[in-house]
């Protein structure tokens, strides 16, 4: 038992990291929702989350066999592993460069805006899309670092408890700071651009992305209490 604290509290904190990524798109999305909605997709969104991940791992060893070269296409082995990165790199880049020219153009234009009919299922649906492109790259993850299959379970509910307790003061901030919200999705732009290199097996160091958005956070901080001073 004292052996495997060590690798579940690991586990737990990388779980945590990768479950940033999906904090953020979730509390973006629930913004264009109505108040009474915006927990209820928060809550909908990690929930299903910790279902996938629960249910990726009773079927382990399918996921390993997502490993597997499919195909090769100019000199490139394809995995089903590589192919969901790939597909869920381009959706992530996709949304949030839409996002931010919503945010950054439309936005600013002198044309009244059109209200959007953001139905809560239909938000709801492209949360699961990224569910289920991180749960897989999570599971497999876990698989590469622990053995034990209580760990990983263990791993996952603890995770999902913290993710569902951080994702509404995250929510809130973003919401209330828009710089901080075009930051947010610059990180998810940069993790989009992550995946999409990771399924064509040219591995981009998350620490980098990371520490690069960590600084640019602490920058826009600085800023923030600079011109409440003025």
């Amino acid at each position: 038992m004292t052996e495997a604290i060590i690798p579940l509290l690991s586990l737990i904190a990388l779980e945590v990291i990768l479950g940033i990524d999906n904090i953020i798109f979730i509390s973006i999305l629930a913004d264009k929702l109505p108040d009474n909605q915006r927990s209820k997709l928060r809550f909908w969104g990690i929930g299903l989350a910790m279902v996938m991940r629960l249910c990726l791992l009773a079927f382990i060893a399918w996921i390993l066999k997502l490993d597997q070269i499919l195909f090769t296409l100019f000199r490139i082995d394809f995995s089903g592993k590589g192919l969901i990165l790939i597909f869920g790199g381009l959706f992530l880049i996709y949304k949030s460069t839409k996002e931010i020219y919503h945010k950054t153009e439309i936005a600013n234009e002198d044309k009244p805006a059109i209200p959007k009919n953001n139905s809560f299922k239909r938000l709801l649906s492209e949360v699961v899309i990224l569910d289920l492109v991180f749960s897989i790259d999570s599971i497999i993850t876990a698989v590469g670092m622990v053995q034990e299959l209580w760990v990983m379970y263990t791993a996952v509910i603890v995770t999902v408890f913290i993710m569902l307790f951080a994702s509404k003061p995250i929510s809130e901030f973003i919401r209330k700071h828009p710089s901080f919200k075009i930051l947010a999705l610059c990180f998810l732009m940069m993790i989009g651009v992550s995946l999409l290199a990771e399924g064509f097996h040219f591995e981009i160091p998350k620490g980098y992305i990371y520490f690069s958005m960590a600084f640019a956070f602490l920058v826009d901080v600085i800023q923030m209490k600079t011109i409440k001073q003025k």
